[in-house]
Formats: C-alpha cells, sequence, structure tokens
C-alpha cells in the first residue's frame, strides 16, 4: 500500500481543525418533578383538569433548533411532569395563536405526521441511550429507542397512553407511561437525562426544552436533567403475547405437479413474551414466530453476481437491532445480518424432470425458537445475547400424478423426502462498556453458526465463529472523537465446502494473476480479519472531518450470520463537509461536503480512487436540492471476470441532482437525475426518478414513485470458456433498462385503525451484442484490452452462439445466449387494528408475478403479456395478537 497517501490525507484533514471554533457547552437545563402520592392519578383524555398537574410547576423557554437555532420559537411550548409508583405522567400545553392553522394529519404509528411533540427520557443517564414518545395532535403515537447517542429505532414498541384535546389557545396533550416500558436502575435518588421537541408545522420549525448548538456532537448526551425522581421501585416487564394465523394460498395450477394444485391452506399460532430479569435487563422470547406480514422487498437484479442486500423486516429481529450492530468497515459488511436466520433453504434435491418427478422446497427454514437477552446496567453495561435454533427443512418429490404419464416411465421410486438444510443453531453475545465519564466506551462481540450436517450437506460450512472488539473515545464536549474495531472470522467444514469458499465471488482465490491467495484444496478451515480506525471532528457550528481506513483479509467470511459483500479489500477515506445553518434571505439551511477514496488489495494493488463534491440546499419556501459529482481517475476490479485476472474500467464521471417541493404540502413532487460517463464509452448510467406524494384529506396519503434507468456497458461479463487450452473471458456490449413504479396508499381511519396498500411493478431488459474477448485486462485502452469477434467467428445457432475464434471451420467453443427480460409484481393491502393497546388484529391481501419477458417487447408489451395476462400468487390471511401484561 502507497501510506503516502494516507499521511498525506491526515495532513489535509487534520489543518481543518483550526476552522473548529472551541464553543463551550451549553448549561444543562434542570426539571424537578414530583410525585402525587395521594391525589388521583390523570385521566388520559387531553384536558389538564386534575388536581395532580398542580403539584408542580410548568417549564417552558423552548428554543428554536430548526431552521434559525437559538432564536425564540414562533409559539411557545409549557411542560409538566409527575409520577406515581406505576407510571409517569407528562402533559404539554402547545401555544397556537391560530388553532385553525394546527396540521392534525393522521398517520399510521411512528409516521410523524402534522404537528407533533415528543419526550426524551435519558433513564439510563448514559449519554448514549433513551426512549422517545411522541404524540401528534391527531392523536398519532411514536415510539423509539435512542442509542448510540443518536440512532432512532423506531421498531421498538411499548405499551403507553395519549391523547391530545384542541383549545383555544393551541392543543395540549396529555402521556401515561409506565415505568415498566422504561429501564432504570435502583437508587433512591434517580438523575434522568431529559429532552422536548415540538414540530411546529406550520413553518417547519423545530424547538427543543434543552437549548443545543446548530451541529450537536450527539443527542442523548446534550439532554438536560430530570430530578426529583425518589423512591422508584424497579418494574420487572412480564407480557405475553400469542398470535394466531390462518393463511389461504392460490395459485395457477400446473397440470400433473402433485405440488401445484391451485390452493394451499395453513392454520398456525405461536408465542412473543418480554420477560424482566431485573429493570435493567429483559429476555425476549419467541416460539414458532410468524414472519408472514411484512413487507415485500423491492424488485432488484444484480448483474455483477452479488448477493443484493435487503434491510431486516421481521419484528422480533427489528426490534432493539442496533444492540448487535458491528460494522467491519464501509458500506453494509457486518458481523451480524439476522436474515440469515430462517433463510431459503441452501441444499438442493435429485428430483429428474425427464422422470416427470416434482419437487416441493420450502420458502424459509423453520425457525423453531429465538431469545434475545439485552439492556444496559447501571454500571454502565451494555449487553446483548441473542440465540436461535431453525429445525431441519425437507423437500418433498413426488411422480407426476398424471396416469398416462406414470404409465410411460420406468419404474421409478416412491415419493421421498430430501434434507435440503440442516439442524442449525446462531448465537450472538455483544456487550459495551462506558467509562471516562461516559465519554469513551470499549465493546466486543462474538457469534457462532453450528450445523449438524447430514446427507448431501457437506458442501455447506459445518461451523463458523467471529469475535470482535471495538472502542470510541470522545473528547472536548464530544467535539472529537476516535473509533475502531477489529474482527476475526474462522470458518470449519469438509474439503469440498472449503474450496467453494476459496472460490465463491467473495474470495475469488482462483484469480489467475494474483500471488498472494491461491487455492488449497486440502483445507478444512480458513482464518481471516477486518476491522476500521476512524478520527472526526463533530459538534462544530460550521466544519466536520472524517478521515479513517478499513480492511478485510483475503480469508475473513462473516456470511454464515454476517454480511460480507467483498474479502481483500484495504481502503482510506478523508471527508470535510461545510454546515450553513444560519438562515438567510434565500436559504433555511444547507451544507458542502468533499470526500476522497481509495482501494488496494492485500497484494499491494493500487485498484481505486474517488473524488466527490456533494451538498443539499433547504430553500427559504422548504424546496430542496440534493448535488453531487464525482471524478474516478483509477477503477480496477478484482471480481469483474469471476476468478480471472483483475480488470481495468476506464475512467469515469458522475453527476445527479434532485430538486423537490415543500413537502408539508397536500401535493409534493421530486425529480431526479443521475448521470455517469466512462472514457471510450465504456459504460454509462442514466437513471431518471419522479416521485409525487399527495394528501388530499388529513386522513389519506398517497405517493408514486417513478423510477427509468438505461446502463449500457460495451465490457459486460457473460461467461468463461477455453481455447486450445487458454481461458477465455467473454463479455458483450449489453443494453439493459429497468423500469419501476412504487405506489403507497394509506387511509387512517383512526390512530389504531389503518388500511395500507403498496404495490411494485418491476422489469429489467438486458439485450447483449457485439462480444469479444479479454485481451490485455489492464490495458488503459479499450481497443487493447479486448477483442472483438468479427462475422466470421460467431454465429447464433439455436439459442446460443458458436464461436470459431481461428476461422478453420471447426467450433471452438460455445455459449448460451445472455439476453432476458425480468418481470415482477409485488402488493400488499394491510388492514391493521390496534383493538387495545399492543393487541392487534391483521388482515392481510398479498398478491404477486414472477416471470421471464420477451426482452424484444418494448415495456408495454412486457407489462401487458406478463403482468395484466398472468393469473398472480395471492396470499389472504387473518392474524390475530393478544398482549397479556403481567
Amino acid at each position: 500500500m502507497k501510506i503516502y497517501s494516507l499521511i498525506t490525507a491526515v495532513f489535509l484533514c487534520s489543518s481543518f481543525t483550526v476552522f473548529a471554533q472551541n464553543e463551550s457547552s451549553i448549561p444543562k437545563r434542570v426539571y424537578t418533578t414530583s410525585p402525587i402520592k395521594d391525589l388521583k392519578a390523570p385521566t388520559i383524555d387531553g384536558i389538564l383538569d386534575e388536581a395532580a398537574w398542580d403539584i408542580v410547576e410548568w417549564t417552558s423557554d423552548y428554543v428554536e433548533f430548526q431552521p434559525d437555532v437559538g432564536t425564540p420559537p414562533s409559539e411557545q411550548t409549557k411542560m409538566k411532569i409527575v409520577y406515581d409508583d406505576k407510571n409517569l405522567y407528562v402533559a404539554f400545553k402547545c401555544y397556537q395563536a391560530d388553532p385553525s392553522t394546527i396540521e392534525k394529519r393522521m398517520g399510521r404509528r411512528d409516521d410523524f405526521p402534522g404537528d407533533w411533540v415528543e419526550i426524551n427520557l435519558g433513564s439510563y443517564n448514559d449519554d448514549r441511550t433513551g426512549f422517545s414518545f411522541t404524540i401528534s395532535a391527531s392523536g398519532v403515537k411514536g415510539d423509539e429507542f435512542i442509542s448510540d447517542n443518536g440512532n432512532f429505532d423506531g421498531s421498538w414498541n411499548p405499551i403507553w397512553y395519549a391523547d391530545t384535546k384542541i383549545n383555544d389557545d393551541g392543543w395540549t396533550a396529555e402521556m401515561r407511561i409506565p415505568l415498566s416500558q422504561l429501564r432504570f436502575g435502583d437508587l433512591e435518588d434517580q438523575v434522568w437525562g431529559l429532552q422536548s421537541t415540538r414540530r411546529y408545522f406550520n413553518n417547519e420549525e423545530r424547538s427543543t426544552w434543552q437549548p443545543l448548538p446548530a451541529n450537536p456532537p450527539g443527542w442523548v448526551s446534550e439532554f438536560g436533567e430530570l430530578r426529583g425522581l425518589v423512591g422508584l421501585k424497579p418494574q420487572k416487564q412480564l407480557e405475553i403475547q400469542p398470535y394466531t394465523v390462518a393463511q389461504l394460498d392460490t395459485y395457477q395450477a400446473e397440470a400433473g405437479n402433485p405440488f401445484r394444485d391451485g390452493n394451499d391452506t395453513k392454520l398456525t399460532g405461536g408465542l412473543d413474551a418480554k420477560i424482566g430479569i431485573t429493570n435493567d435487563l429483559t429476555v425476549d422470547v419467541t416460539i414458532n414466530p410468524d414472519f408472514g406480514q411484512v413487507d415485500a422487498d423491492p424488485g432488484a437484479i444484480a448483474l455483477d453476481g452479488f448477493e443484493i442486500f435487503f434491510q431486516e423486516r421481521r419484528p422480533f429481529f427489528v426490534e432493539n437491532k442496533n444492540v448487535f450492530d458491528f460494522r467491519v468497515g464501509g458500506g453494509r459488511d457486518n458481523v451480524f445480518f439476522s436474515r440469515r436466520i430462517g433463510r431459503t433453504p441452501q441444499g438442493f434435491t435429485t428430483a429428474d424432470g425427464s422422470l416427470g418427478e416434482y419437487e416441493d422446497i420450502p420458502n424459509f427454514t423453520t425457525i423453531l425458537g429465538a431469545a434475545k437477552f439485552s439492556g444496559k446496567t447501571k454500571n454502565g453495561w451494555a449487553i446483548g445475547l441473542l440465540e436461535s435454533i431453525t429445525a431441519k427443512e425437507y423437500a418433498e418429490i413426488e411422480l407426476d400424478e398424471r396416469e398416462d404419464v406414470i404409465n410411460s416411465l420406468p419404474e421409478v421410486g416412491e415419493r421421498r423426502e430430501e434434507l435440503v438444510e440442516p439442524f442449525t443453531n446462531y448465537l450472538v453475545a455483544r456487550a459495551q462498556k462506558d467509562f471516562n465519564d461516559r465519554n469513551s466506551y470499549i465493546g466486543a462481540i462474538v457469534t457462532s453458526t453450528n450445523r449438524k450436517l447430514e446427507g448431501n450437506l457437506d458442501f455447506l460450512r459445518k461451523s463458523a465463529y467471529t469475535g470482535g472488539v471495538d472502542f470510541r473515545h470522545n473528547w472536548k464536549n464530544r467535539r472529537y472523537y476516535i473509533q475502531g474495531n477489529l474482527t476475526l472470522s474462522t470458518v470449519n467444514g469438509s474439503k469440498e465446502a472449503i474450496t467453494n469458499t476459496q472460490t465463491s465471488l467473495t474470495h475469488l482465490f482462483q484469480r489467475t494473476d494474483a500471488s498472494h491467495v491461491d487455492v488449497d484444496p486440502n483445507k478444512t478451515s480458513l482464518t481471516g480479519s477486518g476491522g476500521r480506525l476512524e478520527f472526526g471532528q463533530r459538534g462544530s457550528d460550521k466544519w466536520r472531518y472524517t478521515i479513517g481506513g478499513n480492511w478485510k483479509s483475503p480469508e475473513l467470511e462473516l456470511n454464515d450470520i454476517g454480511f460480507l459483500r467483498q474479502a481483500d479489500i484495504i481502503s482510506q477515506y478523508a471527508n470535510v463537509r461545510r454546515l450553513f445553518n444560519k438562515p438567510t434571505s434565500w436559504f433555511r439551511r444547507a451544507n458542502i461536503g468533499l470526500e476522497q477514496f481509495t482501494q488496494y488489495d492485500f497484494e499491494g494493488n493500487y485498484n481505486r480512487i474517488q473524488y466527490e463534491m456533494s451538498g443539499n440546499i433547504n430553500f427559504i419556501n422548504n424546496w430542496f436540492a440534493d448535488f453531487g459529482a464525482a471524478h474516478k481517475p483509477r477503477i480496477y476490479s478484482n471480481t469483474v471476470l469471476r476468478g480471472g485476472p483483475r480488470w481495468r474500467w476506464n475512467e469515469e464521471n458522475f453527476w445527479y441532482m434532485f430538486i423537490g417541493t415543500d413537502q408539508r404540502k397536500k401535493l409534493s413532487t421530486t425529480i431526479g437525475y443521475v448521470n455517469s460517463r466512462a472514457k471510450q464509452n465504456n459504460f454509462s448510467l442514466d437513471r431518471y426518478e419522479l416521485r409525487f406524494r399527495y394528501q388530499p384529506l388529513n386522513s389519506l396519503s398517497m405517493s408514486l414513485n417513478f423510477e427509468y434507468e438505461e446502463n449500457p456497458n460495451r465490457t459486460q461479463y457473460v461467461t468463461e470458456s477455453n481455447f486450445n487450452g487458454t481461458p477465455r473471458y467473454i463479455l458483450g456490449e449489453i443494453d439493459n433498462e429497468s423500469l419501476s413504479a412504487t405506489l403507497r396508499v394509506n387511509y387512517n381511519i383512526n390512530p389504531n385503525l389503518t388500511i395500507q396498500y403498496y404495490g411494485q411493478p418491476f422489469i429489467f431488459k438486458a439485450k447483449y451484442s457485439n462480444f469479444n474477448f479479454v485481451n490485455n485486462p489492464t490495458a488503459e485502452n479499450i481497443n487493447d484490452r479486448v477483442t472483438w469477434y468479427d462475422a466470421n467467428q460467431i454465429s447464433e445457432e439455436n439459442g446460443s452462439y458458436v464461436v470459431d475464434e481461428d476461422v478453420n471451420g471447426t467450433s471452438d467453443y460455445s455459449f448460451g445466449n445472455p439476453d432476458f427480460a425480468f418481470v415482477q409484481f409485488r402488493s400488499n393491502l394491510v388492514v391493521r387494528w390496534e383493538y387495545i393497546p399492543g393487541s392487534e388484529v391483521f388482515l392481510v391481501w398479498s398478491q404477486g408475478i414472477t416471470g421471464l419477458g420477451d426482452v424484444n417487447n418494448d415495456f408495454g408489451a412486457i407489462i401487458d403479456n406478463q403482468i395484466f395476462n398472468q393469473k398472480p400468487e395471492n396470499t389472504f390471511l387473518i392474524k390475530a395478537t393478544y398482549r397479556f401484561v403481567l
């Protein structure tokens, strides 16, 4: 690695410290509450007329945070807090001179529509974690767990109560937050962190109870204090939530296929539970969890062969997912990726279609049970432990059920089952410890995957283990920080399994020009490392900068329970950003930044450098613009030729621009364009995006997003062949287009009864021509890099291309026609009724079509033939849950 690049970047970024003003921290405000003792507890109706509210004074003097930080807000807010043995009670009075301007938009839980007010409670008082409760003027609740001093996780769904009322001088809100839903220590006299934020919709303004600087170094660390909490007893949480699901699937019957007769039915049940071990630590348990009622993954195609990352959507794994987050380096790479648990079975069957055999492989692996143990102690220990067991999965194989077919076949076996996924145990353990007056922490993570391999599953790894440590240190009022982590991994298995790992796209040890890696067919284990180190500055009102690096060694492997796209990488990055937080006559706030990025492999090859500029402007009328541009003078890849030599792309430039109207309006629009061009027309990209959002009624909102993309490439990988003992890496000129449209409709009858629709057609077309083969893969000129076949060398026959490279009249090799068109339509219609807090009924109708189209058709013909004229698969289900709080 050319270390001078890193040293230069460190020097350049460090020089920006001269611009960081040394502001003193803003003094913390203190609010002192009182117990209501023998008084009647407030009734949660939004009317603040109970005597219990009179035992404490209002606190007010909220200060504007956005857009004009540090100034008086357009409208003032007041807050009161009282408590008893079981609950915390919060009252807000949100003044608004003209109540008719209060925006009462409806939404589903955690939507945060219209005017709202929230309270944040740092009950651990650790400057890193907190609990957020939000109520809108229309009565919509929002709740989030705050981790890592500012990461808001909306998957947390506690049981609490709130109501609002509109009155002559604004609106009021009342909350009852059971102490069992919070986590705190057992001190006699408690001190909690406290913050409150109000959104004044009319001016798109945020004001806070605890004043903040324009660019705070964190969120929780800047809280004020809540005092007066005396004698609170730990509340051990115990909640049990059984569920039942009735499901009907309908689809196009397939003649002769015993597994595709037109419909399937299923009735299942399960149980979720939360058990408070102490008031600090909780166990979440799920038995036979239901993961059916989730959003569909968006349509996507990856021509580079890499796995596509999809977000976790299953409730059990989504809730408090930040506890187990451990990023290895840039991008999505993570030691823990929960979608590995319950994944699609990885095995295959011996079904022989020529003998009239059909196979039925489960879509997902059954999760027998899972448990999470998590929390934070008064001594500053954050703990997370997740254990999950998945069942063996079998595929069924049966003969064609038609009698005439059976009679015409030779004698074959009866119906049979074949193992396609082994019994597997997954474990993740995470811990972090605060110290240095909560300005620093050090942590560790351990994961393990153990499979009980049987039958024909030796191609899977038998076990996989990872271990890692991480740290962060802040100083000078958290304005500066340094953080990093180190990860070690080891995987074990048969010679076949480890050879498959070495030759997978993540590793590619078989690369023909790599001297530092080589496939060892006798290996039964691999051990690798990864990590990162980063230094940065935050908290200045004008400047932010970061410099860092990360690495992933060639043998690093995380994909048994984590996510790793590519190993064998060393990266360095540096960026600086200028913030403009003071409104002017034409913008409310803006920022612009510069970034530099380089990448090497462990052989020392200098593979990439990139310079990028990006920015954002929020105009005075609340329109916005996002923009950016980048220059990539050097782009090499170790993966393009899928195990072949290192490949060079031509120099690239790209830019993008997105402009949007005021998102508060009944009708708002965003239009965007992304442009990329490489020299010698090696490749290009044109992406067009158009987004509409319309809210004709407070209870009804709709959004429609269109995206069209063209991404031609003269040297798209097709396949590898052989010419007289020499590898031939065959490429082609690809003309590919994609089109998608995403429609969402939300109708909110009230905050607890909602109807939601999601629909997305996705079409991807790829047509190949002008085939060529690699000649000199690192040549600067594309004409030296590849050799194009002429008309005498290549011809198309019966859906394949036949190549006579030496033009001697004899075919040297052939490859299939790579043209394809992928078509997908997915939709969900969900009625959700929270009939009592924490207990719900879902009515769901899901519909989908997935198939291939004719690449020679235009989009209109593909939509007509492959979507409108195809019988979709339908799923109808009813799910009911009831939450017992004991």
